[in-house]
């Protein structure tokens, strides 16, 4: 048997070849990650035998166009995670030294030894959801930004407007500034106009109501007075974009809950876990089999404690590690938010952790953790959540 470990790269891998007693057949082959690239390996494999396990670490994107060509070549194929690489560099490297050709006799050798466990590779379904529900992240985010800037602008021409509304961002508020900027804009409205801009929105009242009230701001306006063009322009841009990406955050979530009622998952059934949250955490943990308990689950979120411990010394302070998926994370700290205080059960645990003089963060914490452990037991048993008052 021979063992291939593979360095992965961005434009270019590097493989090394040891046999079953970890001797270097070959070493420093370097390939280019495209499809010539991935023939010229096969063919350099093949040269010594068809009889090896493949290893490569879980690096980015990179890996995956390999590995699909790879598989489909019938290799079996080990993709590992890099955290795991890091310790057996640790244990078996005196001298810190970390190249592409080292990483892939390094790789090689700790597939030959055997003890590892293995990235979890999701099914199509869910690797879509997870695609999904990273790139809505990222959407949301843009928005958050764009919100930003907008309040900047607005700080510096109109410095009032925010008061009027109790939600700047409001379709409402939102048509209202693609049509009017400036306090001078809204002092001087003229009955046609306010006619053709009420036609673009459904509450006309409210939307006629809250112009006399910035009308009525606008003639005491403290913002500037200059460069008022650019800024105007901005302003538009930037709600014109908002209202862009929120089109595509809607388009998202509708193909998102399509995925998910496709996987018939109980997920939604557990208490502050909504659709986007619910397809969030499914799509990161994957296969619930990888957890043989629910405090692997806790670690993989990366909401267990680190332990920091020396002779007598141990640690009385100890911080989340943190060292899971963040996107499961932040979905489970938002679902635990709401647990806590819509769930009676949730909400007595966060209860509970208050009043023995528990931080806010600390408790939310607390109760994600107690999540985790909801949602394997729901996930492994495929059944709904049901409250069970103590």
């Amino acid at each position: 048997m021979f063992y291939l470990g593979i360095d992965i790269g961005k434009n270019n891998h590097v493989a090394s070849l040891l046999d079953e007693k970890g001797k270097v057949v070959f070493k420093a082959f370097s390939f280019s990650n495209s499809t010539d690239g991935a023939k010229c390996l096969i063919e350099k494999i093949y040269s010594y035998s068809s009889a090896m396990e493949i290893g490569m670490e879980a690096t980015g994107h990179y890996w995956l166009a390999l590995y699909s060509f790879l598989f489909k070549q019938g290799f079996i194929i080990h993709v590992i995670n890099p955290i795991q690489t890091d310790g057996w560099r640790n244990a078996t490297e005196i001298r810190k030294h970390k190249t592409d050709v080292i990483d892939s006799v390094l790789i090689a050798d700790f597939i030959r030894y055997g003890e590892f466990l293995e990235t979890s590779l999701a099914n199509e379904d869910v690797l879509s959801l997870r695609n999904l529900s990273r790139f809505r992240n990222y959407l949301v985010s843009s928005i958050g930004d764009l919100k930003r800037k907008t309040i900047c602008i607005l700080d510096q021409i109109f410095p009032e407007y925010q008061a009027v509304f109790s939600n700047v961002f409001g379709k409402t508020s939102k048509e209202i500034l693609l049509q009017f900027s400036t306090p001078s804009e809204f002092e001087s409205i003229t009955a046609v106009q306010l006619e053709s801009l009420l036609k673009e929105i459904n509450l006309k009242n409210f939307a006629a109501k809250k112009i006399q009230e910035i009308s009525s701001v606008a003639k005491t306006s403290f913002g500037i007075t200059f460069g008022l063009d650019s800024m105007t322009l901005q302003l538009r841009l930037l709600i014109e974009q908002m209202n862009f990406i929120e089109k595509q955050v809607n388009e998202i979530e509708r193909q998102t809950k399509t995925l998910l009622d496709k996987l018939n998952s109980p997920i939604t059934t557990i208490p502050g876990i909504s659709t986007v949250i619910g397809a969030t955490i499914l799509s990161e943990i994957g296969d619930i089999s990888r957890f043989s308990n629910p405090s692997k689950l806790v670690a993989y979120a990366g909401i267990d404690a680190s332990i920091h411990q020396s002779g007598n010394y141990q640690s009385s302070n100890n911080k989340m590690s943190k060292r899971g998926s963040p996107y499961l994370r932040t979905a489970l700290f938002r679902a635990a938010l709401i647990a806590s205080t819509h769930d009676p059960v949730f909400k007595a645990y966060y209860q509970k952790k208050r009043s023995e003089g528990k931080h806010h963060l600390t408790c939310l914490g607390a109760v994600a953790r107690k999540l985790c452990y909801t949602i394997h037991a729901v996930l492994k048993n495929n059944c709904a959540y049901k409250v069970q008052l103590p």
